[in-house]
């Protein structure tokens, strides 16, 4: 895994496990927090080292292309507390969209020793737009937060 991450120019990632941003569009969309690229895109490896991606939101949509390894399962949230769970394999599904608002994480499953997912994201990624789940997030809801607590601090 070295390799990969050396060859892709990865480097730990806030939510957990590596990446790199792979484009930002030169083109910027007005959004209700300033403006933004169109688009931008990055690679986004788990390992077995760095196996979890830590649950948080963005205003932006965004979508997930397993390309490499899996499976991988994305958990998400929406505003009204319904719960999801996706996996990524490849062979059978590997696209996910993720609107904005929508919490999410993510965890390699199984055997898997290493998930490579590109994520395009619309209007393009800034941090001011990225919140990660804190403790009180889901304090009105138990269960929810009981089936989150892998992903949360």
């Amino acid at each position: 895994m070295p390799d990969r991450k050396r060859r892709l120019g990865l480097e730990a990632h806030p939510e957990g496990g590596y990446f790199q941003r792979i484009y930002t569009s030169p083109h910027t969309a007005p959004t209700p927090a300033g403006p933004r690229p169109t688009a931008t895109a990055i690679h986004y490896l788990l390992t077995r080292d760095e196996p979890l991606g830590r649950l948080h939101r963005n205003r932006s949509d965004i979508l997930h292309f397993l390309v490499d390894g899996g499976p991988v399962e994305y958990v998400t949230v929406t505003p009204d507390g319904a719960l999801d769970r996706v996996t990524l394999r490849a062979g059978e599904r590997h696209f996910l969209v993720v609107p904005g608002q929508v919490w999410k994480g993510s965890r390699l499953t199984g055997d898997a020793a290493h998930a490579l997912v590109a994520e395009v994201v619309t209007p393009g990624f800034d941090y001011a737009d990225h919140r990660f789940a804190g403790p009180d997030d889901f304090a009105d809801r138990p269960g929810l937060r009981e089936e989150l607590a892998p992903f949360l601090p």
